[in-house]
């Protein structure tokens, strides 16, 4: 069994960020929600908990049950998770005289204190609480400050449970990861042995463990979560996978061909399936956003189904799930207040019959690029932009017709192509052209137009919680916007979203 580190999530916007550092390490670990989280085994070599955007002295502040978990296996409580600590166990915390947010510097105390082993005093780190820490228990001892903060970090006696006030995991901490490290390595003791080799050996045994010689039926989309399970898969079983690629009327243009091409020396047992007009016939009089979705998800379950009864005894569909999908669809607090919906997130219909499969969905998407790398999948697949499943359904913001998806296809490969021949499409995250459900006033030639206005949108992320808008040259936007406008029949107007994640989201549906 893998060893791991357990990080309970109390809400923050930093967890994730906990997890990329350690997985760095080469050591795995799972989120899991402070109030649902798996019995502490051998396998479970410490705890994180989170920071949070609630207050230790809210009424309904989140509190878990530590009780198999503190002075039994090591515990670093980070911000929320540093002054539940403290106050839960005697101390005090009252609100902050100015909002600690920012910059700081850290005054190592205690230089003995393993947690700050090769960490230079003074080092700069990143504060982000309304609270702060005003008294200890007694078993506590301070072993940081800042010039604004008493209790900067601190250990309980005879414990290796320790406290930092601080985010380690933010960027803008220097040591961070070294304390990090410092905890899981010299602290837990956990081994730095989860690599992309090690993950594809212990992913396929259990694979052939659990499908044995069941047939394994895949939704293909070209993308690079559907293309790692299923390379992954066919390692694992073989034969009994079979893949299909749906061209739902909703892909980019010429993607069906160009991707049906792409598999070809792979080894896949690939069927192409048009069902356009199965999907544009759901979407019908269809303009909300989370409508759209559950119609094109209803679909394709549908599709999927007719394929699956025409393979003899089939018994799981495979899916590309991975972990931001899993975390988006949890919530700290119970049932997840809905973002949006992930198709590919949790169970199917009765009717089909068939048991879900996600070898991918404990993994990042630069996790799942290295595990393709080291599956040979070519650069060319693995470095394409992430596209949502529900495609350029959630790219027109109104009713989708074939004319629209026509019209946005077109400029889409435009932009695309654009960024490719100025090699630009490498430094982006993800790239989107959006039809907005705007018109306005144009003039080509000497003739009044009255037609639509498209969004281009790119973003540079690491694995798509967070992004920033991508600051393509003035230059090359003004030569893609030329030819959209020249090119595309129907659009006479395109501008560009500068909006970052968070407060907006990626996509605008």
């Amino acid at each position: 069994m893998q060893n791991k580190i357990l990080i309970l999530d109390f809400g923050s916007q930093y967890t994730q960020l906990i997890a990329r550092k350690i997985r760095e390490l080469n050591i795995y670990c799972e989120i899991y929600p402070y109030n649902h989280f798996p019995d502490i085994d051998k396998t479970v070599k410490g705890v994180i908990l989170s920071g949070s955007p609630f207050s230790v002295r809210d009424n309904d502040a989140p509190i878990p049950d530590l009780s198999k978990i503190k002075g039994k296996i090591p515990l670093l409580g980070i911000c929320y998770g540093a002054q539940l600590l403290a106050y839960h166990y005697g101390g005090k915390v009252a609100p902050s005289e100015h909002r600690e947010y920012g910059r700081a510097n850290l005054q190592i105390k205690d230089k003995s204190d393993i947690l700050f082993k090769n960490i230079d005093n003074n080092s700069q780190v990143w504060m982000s609480h309304a609270d702060t820490i005003t008294e200890i228990p007694k078993d506590f001892i301070i072993t940081g400050d800042t010039e604004s903060i008493q209790v900067g970090a601190f250990k309980i006696k005879n414990e290796k449970t320790y406290g930092l006030q601080f985010h380690p995991e933010v960027y803008h901490s220097v040591f961070g990861k070294e304390i990090l490290k410092n905890f899981t390595v010299n602290v837990c003791g956990t081994e730095q042995n989860w690599t992309p080799n090690s993950f594809i050996e212990t992913a396929v045994n259990e694979l052939q463990n659990k499908l044995n010689n069941d047939k394994v039926i895949l939704g293909l989309s070209g993308g690079v979560d559907s293309s790692v399970a299923a390379v992954l898969l066919h390692k694992a079983i073989g034969k009994n996978l079979f893949c299909i690629f749906v061209d739902n009327g909703l892909l980019r243009k010429n993607e069906f061909n160009d991707v049906l091409q792409s598999y070809k020396g792979m080894g896949l047992n690939v069927k192409g399936i048009n069902a356009k007009q199965k999907f544009y016939d759901a979407l019908k009089s269809i303009s909300d956003p989370e409508q759209k979705r559950k119609a094109i998800g209803n679909t394709f379950i549908k599709v999927f189904d007719e394929e699956a009864k025409k393979i003899k005894d089939v018994k799981w569909l495979a899916q590309g799930t991975i972990y931001p999908d899993v975390i988006e669809s949890v919530s700290v607090k119970g049932p997840s207040a809905t973002i949006k919906s992930h198709h590919n997130v949790g169970g199917l219909p009765e009717f089909m019959k068939l048991k879900v499969i996600e070898p991918l969905r404990l993994l990042f998407k630069d996790e799942v690029r290295r595990i393709g790398a080291n599956l040979n999948i070519s650069n060319t697949l693995l470095g394409r932009h992430p596209f949502p499943g529900p495609g350029l359904g959630i790219r027109i913001l109104s009713e989708i017709t074939p004319e629209k998806v026509q019209i946005l296809q077109n400029a889409d490969a435009i932009f695309i192509n654009e960024l490719k021949k100025s090699k630009l499409y490498n430094e982006v995250w993800q790239a989107a052209t959006i039809l907005l459900p705007v018109k306005s006033v144009g003039v080509m030639g000497d003739e009044r137009t009255y037609e639509n206005t498209v969004v281009l949108r790119a973003v540079s992320s690491v694995d798509g919680m967070t992004a920033d808008w991508s600051h393509l040259p003035h230059e090359f936007l003004a030569s893609v916007s030329n030819k959209i406008i020249n090119q595309v029949k129907g659009i006479n107007r395109v501008v560009y979203d500068i909006s970052s994640k968070p407060p907006a989201t990626i996509e605008w549906e």
